[in-house]
């Protein structure tokens, strides 16, 4: 039997915060911290940053769906980042944090706006849901040094503030869906 991927690009404010996330599920096979959704070519980081090329940090997450359904995934998106904020993720602020959905598919595209109906009726957030459904555009890997970067760097401030605390989220509601240690 053949193995089948399936790739979804996601944004939520700080690239570093979904990727420290999705790495940890069964099923994810790739997550890749980069730039979508803008005008600018092959974009730098200091350039996405101004707010000026119109991308928003993103992860490009590459998943099994035998393992992990696109809409699992979904669920954990909208467990680990706030989508009724619009243009900002904590302290982070501009359209490069943004909350999206870049739809790689038509099912994809049905898929996320049934996910966001469901958590509109159920009154699982306060305000309304403000992320954004789009057709996925060219998608630029971040700089190497953003990669892995909370493996690589657990202790420092803005890992223990901002990403830990994502984290210990999962670990808790995810628990089942997380990879062995």
């Amino acid at each position: 039997m053949e193995h089948r991927t399936e790739t979804a690009t996601l944004a939520g404010g700080c690239f570093w915060c979904l990727e420290a996330a999705f790495e940890r599920l069964q099923g994810v096979e790739k997550v890749v911290s980069g730039y979508t959704g803008g005008q600018a070519p092959r974009p730098s980081y200091r350039e996405v940053c101004t707010g000026g090329t119109g991308h928003a940090e993103a992860v490009q997450v590459t998943f099994d769906p035998g393992a992990l359904s696109y809409r699992e995934l979904l669920e954990v998106f909208f467990t680990i980042h706030d989508p009724t904020t619009l243009n900002y993720q904590g302290n982070d602020f501009g359209t490069q944090y943004r909350s999206a959905i870049f739809y790689h598919t038509p099912e994809q595209k049905l898929e996320a706006e049934r996910t966001m109906a469901g958590l509109s009726e159920s009154g699982a957030w306060p305000r309304p849901i403000v992320t954004e459904v789009r057709p996925a555009a060219e998608f630029y890997p971040a700089e190497e040094y953003h990669q892995g970067y909370y493996r690589r760097h657990p202790d420092e401030g803005y890992c223990q503030v901002v990403i830990e605390p994502k984290v210990a989220k999962l670990r808790h509601k995810y628990a089942a869906r997380l990879r062995a240690p």
